[in-house]
C-alpha cells in the first residue's frame, strides 16, 4: 500500500462553471505535414473522394474535437485567403515565409470546412493581420458567413457552396507581439488594427465572437503590458484574449517538468487579472474570457527542424515524438484548464496531426496514436458538464523552480444530465503510489464504473510508433466506491480517470 495519502471532497454545489466544449479544441496550420500528408493525402489507400485520410478522420472523431483553429499560426500572417478558393488547378503556389516552405494551396477554406464537417468540428478561423488587414478580414467573413446577394457570398456560391458556414469564432491575427511574425506590430499598432478589423467583421456578421492576440508566451518582454494595451483598444469589440504556452523537459528533471502546470495556472490567473483591470478601467459590464489557443509540449523536434531544406513542400516539421512523461504533463495541463473553466472558454491543443500532435501518419502508411492522445481523449470524452471545485489535501514536494508542488494534481467534472461524475488525477510521485480517498456523500447512489490508468513502470522515455503503442491506457485501476466515498491507489507517475455513474 502507498504511504502517501491524499483526500478530496466533492460537492455538487461547489461549482467552478459549466464547461464550454471548445476547451477541448485543437489546431491545424498549413505547416509541415499537418495538412498535406496529414489530413489530406489523395493517393493514400485510406483516402476518400476528397483526398481526406479516413483513418485520420476516425481518430479525430475518437477525440471528439469540437473546434479546430485554422489556417495558422505564423502561416496566417502571410496568407492570402483568396489563393485557396476557386478551381484548384488555377491556384498559385506561394513561398510561405513563416516556415520557409512552398504552399501549393490545394487545400483552402472550402476544402477545410468540408473536412471539419466530416469530423463534426466547428472552425476557429484566423484572419491575416500581418500582411493584410481590415479589408481582407471583412471580405473573408462575407465569403464564409453571408447568405448571398453580395460579391464575396456569391463568389462562395459560385465555388459550389450554397449555404453560409456561419463560422462563430474568429482570431484577429496570430502572435503579433513576436518579432518572428510577418507584420510584427507594437501593442498599440496591433490594438488599433484589431479594433478596426473587429468592428467591421461584426458589421458583416454581428453574431461572431472574436479573439484578440495576447502574448506569444508569458516570458515575452512585453507580457502584461501587451495584454493591457490591446484590451484597452479592443475591449468593446472582442470576447476573448489569447494565451500561448509550450513546455519541454530540456534539463531532464521529471519532478520539475511535471510541476510546469503550476506555471500555466499562474499564467492564466495573471491574464484574468489584466482582463479584469481593463474591465474596471472601462467601467465595463462584460468580462473578457480566455482562449488558450496554443498549448502543448514542444521541444523534441527543435534540432531536426534546423536541417530541413528550404522551400520544400510539406516537409516533416515540428514532428515531436512524445514519450510517457509528456503524456503526464499534458494531463496536468488539461486539469489546469478545467480548473479555470469559468474564464478559459476556448483552448486548442497545438496541433492535431503530425505537427506537435496526438495523431501521427506515415506517408502511404498507417496513422498512429502518440502518448498524449490518451489524456486529451479522456478529458474531451468524459469531461463534458460542470467543472467542480474539489477541496484537496495532498502531500507536496519542492523542485528546482517550484515549491509546494502537490503530488496529486486533480479535478472533477459532473454531468447532471447523464448522471456521471469523473475524477481526473495525476500522481506526480516518482517512486510511490498515492492513496486517494474521495468524499462523495453529496452524490448519493454514485458508483465507480471504470478506473482508467495510463502508467509505464520504469521507462519515462517510452514512445509509441507506427509499429506499436506500448504507452496505452488500461482499465484495471483499483478504485472502488463504498459508504459515500471512493478509494483508490494511484500508481506512481500515472494518469487516472475514475468514472462514476448513478446506479438505477
Amino acid at each position: 500500500m502507498a504511504n502517501n495519502k491524499a483526500k478530496m471532497i466533492l460537492e455538487k454545489d461547489f461549482k467552478i462553471s459549466e464547461i464550454d466544449n471548445r476547451i477541448y479544441g485543437s489546431f491545424i496550420e498549413h505547416l509541415g505535414r499537418a495538412v498535406y500528408g496529414g489530413i489530406y493525402e489523395p493517393g493514400h489507400p485510406q483516402a476518400d473522394e476528397n483526398g481526406f485520410r479516413q483513418d485520420v478522420i476516425e481518430m479525430v472523431k475518437e477525440l471528439q474535437v469540437p473546434l479546430v483553429r485554422y489556417p495558422g499560426g505564423n502561416f496566417v500572417s502571410g496568407y492570402n485567403w483568396e489563393d485557396g478558393v476557386g478551381p484548384v488547378e488555377s491556384r498559385p503556389r506561394r513561398l510561405d515565409l513563416a516556415w520557409r516552405t512552398t504552399e501549393t494551396n490545394e487545400m483552402g477554406t472550402n476544402e477545410f470546412m468540408k473536412w471539419a464537417q466530416l469530423v463534426n468540428a466547428d472552425v476557429n478561423m484566423a484572419v491575416n493581420l500581418g500582411t493584410r488587414g481590415i479589408d481582407a478580414a471583412r471580405n473573408l467573413v462575407e465569403y464564409c458567413n453571408h447568405p448571398g446577394g453580395s460579391y464575396y457570398s456569391d463568389l462562395r456560391i459560385s465555388h459550389g457552396v450554397k449555404d453560409p458556414y456561419k463560422i462563430k469564432t474568429w482570431c484577429l491575427g496570430n502572435e503579433m507581439d513576436g518579432p518572428w511574425q510577418i507584420g510584427h506590430k507594437t501593442a498599440a499598432e496591433y490594438g488599433r488594427l484589431a479594433q478596426e478589423a473587429a468592428k467591421v467583421m461584426k458589421w458583416v456578421d454581428p453574431t461572431i465572437e472574436l479573439v484578440a492576440c495576447g502574448s506569444s508566451h508569458r516570458n515575452m518582454p512585453t507580457f502584461a503590458d501587451w495584454e493591457a494595451t490591446v484590451l484597452d483598444h479592443t475591449y468593446d469589440h472582442v470576447e476573448f484574449i489569447s494565451l500561448h504556452q509550450y513546455y519541454g523537459n530540456r534539463d531532464n528533471e521529471i519532478s520539475n517538468y511535471l510541476a510546469l502546470s503550476l506555471e500555466m495556472d499562474d499564467f492564466i490567473k495573471s491574464v484574468i487579472s489584466i482582463a479584469d483591470y481593463i474591465k474596471a478601467k472601462k467601467r465595463g459590464k462584460k468580462s473578457i474570457n480566455l482562449s488558450f489557443d496554443e498549448w502543448n509540449v514542444w521541444y523534441h523536434s527543435n534540432e531536426a527542424d534546423k536541417k530541413i531544406e528550404p522551400w520544400s513542400i510539406a516537409p516533416p516539421q515540428l514532428e515531436d515524438i512524445y514519450n510517457f512523461e509528456d503524456a503526464l504533463l499534458v494531463g496536468c495541463m488539461l486539469i489546469t484548464l478545467l480548473k479555470h473553466a469559468d474564464r478559459v472558454k476556448i483552448a486548442c491543443l497545438a496541433q492535431l496531426v503530425n505537427v506537435i500532435a496526438p495523431i501521427m501518419t506515415e506517408d502511404n502508411g498507417p496513422a498512429w496514436k502518440q502518448t498524449i492522445f490518451y489524456p486529451y481523449m479522456h478529458t474531451s470524452v468524459y469531461g463534458r458538464g460542470v467543472s467542480l471545485n474539489p477541496i484537496i489535501s495532498s502531500p507536496k514536494y519542492d523542485s528546482k523552480d517550484f515549491t509546494d508542488v502537490p503530488y496529486l494534481e486533480s479535478t472533477a467534472v459532473y454531468n447532471e444530465e447523464h448522471e456521471t461524475l469523473t475524477i481526473f488525477a495525476v500522481n506526480r510521485h516518482l517512486e510511490e503510489g498515492l492513496e486517494l480517498a474521495v468524499d462523495i456523500r453529496n452524490f448519493n447512489g454514485y458508483e465507480v464504473v471504470e478506473h482508467i490508468v495510463l502508467e509505464n513502470d520504469g521507462n519515462l522515455k517510452q514512445t509509441n510508433s507506427a509499429k506499436g503503442t506500448p504507452v496505452a491506457p488500461h482499465s484495471n485501476g483499483n478504485a472502488k466506491s463504498e459508504n459515500g466515498g471512493v478509494t483508490a491507489v494511484l500508481p506512481k507517475l500515472s494518469w487516472n480517470v475514475i468514472r462514476l455513474a448513478k446506479r438505477n
